[in-house]
């Protein structure tokens, strides 16, 4: 019986048990994408992602990401949990040269480099998202609310209207009115499939990240992902949405030059508290980068049988 590798990470934290959980499968040579499916379903994390050579021998590995249901082109905590599994084994297909990996996706090309503590070694990693902002259709608050089983009153437009964003995966956005409504939002399935159908008929996805600005420090956010369409029913940290969040609110600053830093907290109402740095850099008025940012605990390592 064949059998393939495995390790799993805790992303965006420094503790193991703590924010999100990733499967690595370090060399994902001959399986097979029926199979890699089915590894993500029998792991149930919001994402694994199976790393092969690379198509282009100037970049690192060429990376599939797999949530329970279906292969996406891009994901932020995959790509920080992966390059910090390879900068653990800097020996696989003799391709890790420096502390600057590059990832063949879907999506385009995700750059990502290794950080280190004093004493050398990889403790996680930022990835620069791959695509620029883009904004699809503003979303109806009533919808936000239905699917977040909250109050439409509750949903801040002041800053921006709930819509969909995207650096390489889409989500809806939508800013809350305080920390108490974020937490008693509940995902409504029926809600998500209703907006799916409305807003994104190409696959009936729909993905809601929801956050709140604290009053002290409005560049220190707190939020929640719900994607229940696909069998998530909450993500404890979310990179690429928080990516396209820190683009959107960048975007919206009226100086045409900016350099902004974000801290995003996620995860807090599942007890797994999940820690994310985003910098966003805008020039001439427009956001040109995006990095995500985040510690890694590796936890567990084994083997998968075929």
């Amino acid at each position: 019986m064949h059998s393939v590798a495995y390790v799993t990470v805790d992303v965006f934290t420094s503790e193991r048990f703590a924010g999100n959980q990733l499967a690595v499968i370090p060399d994902a040579r001959g399986l097979s994408g029926a199979q890699m499916q089915n590894i993500a379903a029998e792991f149930r994390y919001s994402e694994v992602t199976f790393v092969l050579p690379p198509e282009d021998p100037l970049n690192t590995a060429h990376v599939r990401i797999f949530t329970p249901t279906m292969e996406i082109p891009f994901a932020g905590h995959p790509n920080v949990g992966t390059a910090f599994v390879l900068g653990n084994q800097p020996g696989i297909f003799g391709r890790l040269a420096g502390d600057v990996l590059r990832f063949e996706e879907k999506a385009g090309i995700v750059e990502a480099a290794l950080t280190r503590d004093a004493g050398g070694h990889v403790i996680g990693a930022g990835i620069f998202a791959p695509q620029p902002l883009s904004l699809g259709p503003q979303v109806d608050s009533d919808t936000i609310a239905r699917c977040a089983s909250i109050e439409a009153q509750a949903i801040c437009i002041t800053t921006h209207a709930p819509v969909i964003g995207s650096v390489g995966l889409p989500f809806a956005i939508a800013e809350v009115a305080d920390i108490e409504t974020l937490a008693r939002a509940c995902p409504n399935t029926a809600a998500f499939a209703e907006a799916g159908r409305r807003y994104q008929p190409e696959d009936d996805q729909f993905a809601l990240f929801l956050y709140t600005r604290q009053p002290e420090n409005p560049w220190h956010l707190r939020a929640r992902m719900f994607a229940p369409l696909d069998n998530v029913i909450e993500d404890p940290a979310t990179g690429s949405a928080s990516g396209a969040v820190g683009a959107l609110l960048t975007s919206l600053l009226p100086a045409r030059d900016a350099n902004v830093d974000i801290t995003i907290e996620q995860g807090v109402e599942m007890g797994r508290r999940s820690v994310i740095r985003v910098t966003a850099r805008k020039s001439n008025g427009q956001v040109h980068s995006i990095r995500i940012a985040g510690q890694c605990a590796a936890v567990m390592s084994g083997s998968i049988l075929l």
